[in-house]
Order: C-alpha cells, then structure tokens, then sequence
C-alpha cells in the first residue's frame, strides 16, 4: 500500500508486533505513511525476524513486566528522541466457560490484555507529558460491547480497556494528548486460529456483512488515522471495525 505521509517523522511504538497479525499489520501501515517506527514483544526470536522484514527498530518487552514496560520506552527516546504514538495491542485470549475457568486463566488474559495497556499507557503519557503531545491508540474488541459464550475473562479485560482510554484521554487533554481505541470485531492471522476452534471462526465469519473476517491492515488503517493528525479533535473515543451485523 501506497503511504500519504500521514505519519511523517512521528516515532511510533508497537507492542505484540511480531509474527503476521494486526501488531505488525499496523507497524508496517505506520512505516508507509512515514514514521520511525520501534516494536516490541516477548518473543525476542520472532520479534528479531519482524523487525528484519519491516525494516524497523525492536525493544522486546513483555508487558507484564513493569521494568521491561518502562525500558521500552526510555530505550525508544534514547534512540529517537520522544514518543510521538504508543499502540497498544498487547492481548490474550482464549475460549473457557466462567463455569470451568480458572483463577490462573483469568488472571494471565487480565494482567496481559487489560494491564499491559495500562502500563505501556502510563508509561508512554509520562513521556508524551513532558513532551506536550502525543497519542495512544489501544486494541480493544467488541466483545467489550458484545457477550460471547467462554469469553468472560478477554470481554471483561477489553472493556476495561475502553474505560481505561475514555478517562486516560480525559487525565491527559490538557497536555494536548489523544487516546483513543478501536474495537475489531474478527481480524484473521493464525495466533487466532491456535486458540480458537475453526467451527466458532467459521460461525463468527457468517455473522459479518461481507462474510469474512476483517485482514489485520483493515484494523492497522483505523489506527493510522487515529494516530494522525487527522484525528487531531478525537480522544476517548473507542471506534468499532466492524462489519457485523445484530
């Protein structure tokens, strides 16, 4: 895809951004349009060979470590500067019944999915604050909005993320600072397919308009736009990708 320059000499952070899903859809949307872009995730094999493909600086980080959260982001200013966007799409999932879930189960989606933003979050505003400026654009999920059978821990964690980024947005307007979200219904990549089954995809897939699951660049293009200036009056906002019908 042809870039337009919509995040020229912005520094961009992106979290779980190795392999073939949204994370490294939006990571190689943002080097089109122009950013320096710095991505991050636990596997530091498959992060290396991501950051090899697109061309762009890596930090591995798991973002349920406070230290390694916060080393990201000092690590990025010392290489550019500052921090122009954070995207946060960190997150685990996985299909359970509340019935059989256990205390580990929920705890591990909560503290990746829910805490990770928080932390990157935090962290990434502390710089934008000195900065004076800056966005963050979340990965949320209309299982937030919606109920889904065995996904009582990922809805519970993607809703906090919704309410996490309307009151962070509110903590940080007057620094001139945007956050904001966007909430994929079905994005296809195959870390979705190891822990979901192909009849559930299959039955999710149906209910969209066009049939189909969403490609990750359909998510990365949402937040690019959030990302840029051309969102510049937007914050709080949470956008929904979405082609699903009720």
């Amino acid at each position: 895809m042809t870039g337009h320059d919509l995040l020229k000499d912005k520094v961009v952070v992106v979290t779980a951004a190795a392999g073939t899903g949204i994370g490294a859809a939006v990571a190689r949307r943002c080097a089109e349009e122009g950013a320096q872009v710095v991505i991050s995730d636990w596997h530091e094999k498959r992060l290396a060979k991501t950051a090899a493909d697109l061309g762009t600086h890596a930090i591995p980080c798991d973002v349920t470590n406070e230290e390694q959260v916060r080393a990201l982001i000092d690590g990025t200013v010392a290489e550019y500067g500052r921090v122009d966007v954070m995207i946060n799409n960190a997150g685990l999932g996985g299909t359970r019944s509340i019935v059989d879930m256990t205390d580990e189960e929920w705890t591990r989606v909560v503290d990746v999915t829910l805490n990770g933003t928080f932390r990157c979050t935090r962290a990434a505003l502390r710089q934008m604050v000195k900065q004076g400026s800056g966005a963050v654009v979340n990965n949320a999920s209309v299982v937030g909005w919606r109920a889904q059978a065995g996904q009582a821990h990922y809805a519970a964690a993607k809703a906090g993320v919704m309410a996490l980024t309307r009151c962070a947005a509110m903590d940080v307007a007057a620094h001139g600072i945007r956050v904001n979200a966007v909430a994929p219904s079905l994005a296809a990549h195959p870390f979705l397919a190891k822990v979901t089954s192909e009849e559930l995809l299959a039955e999710l897939a149906e209910k969209e308009a066009f049939g189909r699951a969403a490609e990750p660049r359909e998510v990365a293009n949402v937040m690019v736009f959030l990302a840029s200036d051309y969102a510049s009056y937007m914050t709080g906002e949470v956008i929904s990708v979405s082609s699903q019908h009720p």
